[in-house]
């Protein structure tokens, strides 16, 4: 047991110790070239900094976090809801898709001050921006997921009398996961850029307020110490859907192995005779 989590964990060592090594020449090189701290700041101080204010680092990152998760989950609703739609609808599939792409190419910070208007500065714009950001891979994917299906399988499905519900429930629906995941890993990282725009535009809470304020004050340790946050949470948003894919579709080609490689199938040795019954 102890030899397979060590050998499962073995990318998870490799990318610390490449952090640990960045960061070691992050601050080598800092205090050699003496680069003053309000330029760019040694990792040290920034960690001090982080350490200086646990709780309000933490209170800001769970906002931030709260808010992600919200938007994510409201896109991958309306994503599949309307995935669905398009995909049973010609009429839906020429023009509620054609607005969908219409929208995506609209720069949401261009958006950003209308859902402050309209929901007012609260966590209601924030929320909605991430979702607006988020639901385009999700919708794609999907949409992708649940059109490469063989057709054979749709006859064979038609030949026992299965109805529309059924079929997709059935068929389409678990040919679509592995897509629906690869448009859900992309979309939570959207959500999370989503909400920091929301919080750039109107808000008084959640990590993009820390950088307004501390670029606003010339504070970069504060800064940095927000971004190292961003990144953190990001990775694990990310890290908690590819979870939830290998739970969900574990037999899928990329999660084969995780769980622990297949044992060697041990040959007998050259000379060793076999029993004849």
């Amino acid at each position: 047991m102890i030899q397979d989590y060590w050998r499962r964990s073995a990318r998870s060592r490799e990318s610390l110790l490449l952090i640990a090594g960045l960061l070691i020449v992050w601050e080598a090189v800092v205090r050699l070239l003496g680069v003053r701290e309000f330029v760019f700041p040694p990792p040290s101080l920034i960690f001090a900094d982080m350490a200086a204010a646990p709780a309000y680092f933490l209170r800001e990152s769970l906002f931030t976090m709260v808010v992600t998760l919200s938007g994510f989950a409201l896109a991958l609703v309306l994503g599949v809801v309307f995935a669905v739609l398009i995909v049973y609808s010609p009429i839906l599939d020429r023009t509620l898709y054609t607005l969908l792409v219409a929208l995506n190419a609209v720069p949401k910070v261009a958006l950003a001050p209308l859902f402050v208007i309209w929901l007012g500065t609260e966590s209601k714009p924030k929320i909605a921006i991430a979702m607006l950001i988020a639901i385009f891979p999700i919708l794609v994917d999907t949409v992708h997921g649940l059109r490469a299906i063989d057709p054979e399988m749709i006859n064979m499905a038609k030949a026992g009398h299965a109805s529309a519900a059924k079929t997709l429930w059935k068929v389409r629906f678990p040919n679509a996961l592995p897509s629906i995941f690869a448009g859900m890993k992309v979309g939570i990282s959207l959500a999370l850029v989503g909400a920091i725009v929301g919080e750039f535009v109107a808000g008084d809470s959640g990590l993009g307020h820390v950088i307004l304020v501390a670029q606003s004050s010339f504070d970069t340790p504060r800064l940095f110490a927000a971004l190292v946050l961003l990144g953190v949470l990001g990775t694990l948003l990310f890290k908690m859907v590819d979870w939830i894919e290998t739970l969900v579709i574990p037999w899928h080609v990329s999660h084969r192995g995780k769980r622990g490689a297949a044992k060697p199938l041990k040959l007998p040795r050259q000379g060793a005779s076999a029993a004849v019954p």
